[in-house]
């Protein structure tokens, strides 16, 4: 069972999500998510900047399957940035574990799958998208993804950013989204990061974990 700290910190936790923990062990709150959960249920932006093995990944997916909780309409309301085809399809696979006995649907969008294909299965709708930052604004800029229904932008393990221009191209997504909420998890935050405070994360909070 959970415990009572555990259940305070989650106490609105839809209850396929708190089964799912259970399931894989996870029975109370680590320290970074302890230090964060509460902030990204609450709406705030954030980055996030803790050590590899923290547990980021699993805050993201917590994160979002809580807020989401279910499908609706057609138009993605989180999108999550990746560096590759094979992070993408990890990250997919621990999504499907923590929403089993949801009707979340989460899609993919990497540079190795034809372009139009993608198009038209994210006509289908879904309500997460996972997607290496090129291949996202190839598709936005070829009218295939609605982006105005976002509620959660978030950067995965953001130090990929700074290799292939990627850092341009998750910058532009922003001039494209009304209001959201973006998370960026990172090993360690980048003197780069501060362009995106005066801009799309002007009124972020900076959480460390040591």
């Amino acid at each position: 069972m959970f415990s009572d700290k555990h259940d305070m910190l989650f106490k609105k936790i839809i209850e396929p999500l708190k089964d799912n923990l259970e399931q894989h062990g996870i029975k109370e709150p680590n320290q970074l998510q302890k230090a964060i959960l509460s902030k990204i249920k609450g709406g705030g932006s954030l980055f996030v900047i803790a050590p590899e093995g923290s547990g980021k990944t699993t805050s993201i997916v917590i994160s979002v399957i809580n807020k989401l909780k279910a499908a609706f309409e057609d138009a993605p309301r989180a999108l999550i940035f990746v560096k590759d085809k094979q992070t993408a399809l990890d990250l997919a696979a621990l999504f499907n574990n923590f929403a089993r006995g949801t009707d979340l649907r989460i899609y993919c969008a990497y540079d190795e799958h034809n372009i139009e294909l993608q198009r038209e299965e994210l006509y289908l709708g879904t309500d997460i998208v996972i997607a290496t930052p090129k291949r996202l604004n190839k598709i936005f800029y070829l009218n295939g993804i609605n982006l105005n229904k976002l509620q959660m932008c978030i950067v995965e393990d953001a130090e990929f950013l700074f290799r292939n221009n990627n850092f341009a191209e998750v910058t532009r997504t922003p001039e494209s989204i009304g209001k959201c909420q973006y998370l960026v998890f990172s090993d360690a935050f980048d003197a780069r990061f501060e362009r995106w405070q005066d801009s799309f994360m002007y009124n972020a909070q900076i959480v460390k974990l040591n």
